[in-house]
């Protein structure tokens, strides 16, 4: 029997690999053979394709903004100059903030939809072409808040939603030309950011156990179980999922 989810040959990119779910994708991506082009807006990716090289992986560290479409163009035409060829895209980056509407300053709006949707928008745009020489596929990482009205996170919930928006009319565009566009959306995840938005809160242990509360498991998910859903929908193995909405949400969205 052969292995599941093997990735021997192909080439994948990932937006905001640089910690929590985007780096999971990567180390997961890398364990089952794929060549994975790590990108984060800091530094912090280096480390991630530095890992993945000591383990005998091949990894490139790509630093760049989501935001800016010349940096974009760059990010993707360097992975194929290095590797040849782009099979997979996984577009995790992102950023959360809090806030009804009417507590939301459109600098605040701007800068989630910027990041969140105008993000994916522009990376989906560059990789595209490239992934339709190779029959690939793109999972976008939404969230619940596309779904279920979660309070305090308006310009967040308005950002994700686009995402999911945005994945299942590229699907139906992109049908044709054998290109897969699936979302995974997590639930209340223990990423690095929200241990950080935790740790600020004036009593991090009520604040843990407010996030645990709204998740029905009684647990919050970790990055490894997200990065596992996205390995799978970009899995030849789940070459008839397209246009889809995952959620791993610990039964969030019941």
């Amino acid at each position: 029997m052969e292995d599941l989810f093997d990735y021997s040959g192909k080439t994948v990119l990932i937006t905001g690999a640089g910690a929590g779910i985007g780096r999971a994708c990567a180390l997961a991506f890398a364990a089952r053979g794929a060549r994975v082009c790590v990108n984060s807006k800091s530094d912090s990716g280096r480390a991630v394709a530095e890992e993945i090289r000591s383990r005998g992986g091949e990894s490139l560290f790509l630093q760049a903004d989501v935001q800016s479409p010349l940096q974009v163009a760059d990010m993707v035409q360097k992975t194929v100059a290095a590797f040849g060829r782009l099979d997979v895209l996984v577009n995790c980056a992102g950023i959360v903030t809090g806030g009804s509407v009417e507590e939301t300053d459109l600098e605040t709006w701007n800068r989630v939809m910027a990041v969140n949707a105008t993000g994916v928008f522009l990376v989906c745009r560059e990789a595209m072409p490239h992934l339709r020489q190779t029959k690939g596929c793109i999972a976008n990482i939404s969230s619940l808040v596309a779904i279920k009205g979660i309070a305090a996170r308006a310009a967040y919930s308005a950002s994700k939603g686009a995402v999911l928006a945005l994945s299942r009319a590229m699907a139906a565009d992109s049908l044709k030309d054998g290109v897969r566009v699936n979302c995974v959306s997590p639930g209340t995840v223990l990423s690095p950011s929200l241990q950080g938005r935790i740790d600020a809160e004036e009593d991090p242990a009520k604040a843990y156990e407010r996030y645990v509360s709204r998740q029905p498991m009684g647990r919050l998910g970790t990055p490894e179980e997200i990065a596992a859903a996205v390995i799978y929908v970009c899995s030849a193995e789940a070459a008839f999922l397209d246009g889809v909405n995952l959620p791993v949400d610990g039964a969030g969205s019941l």
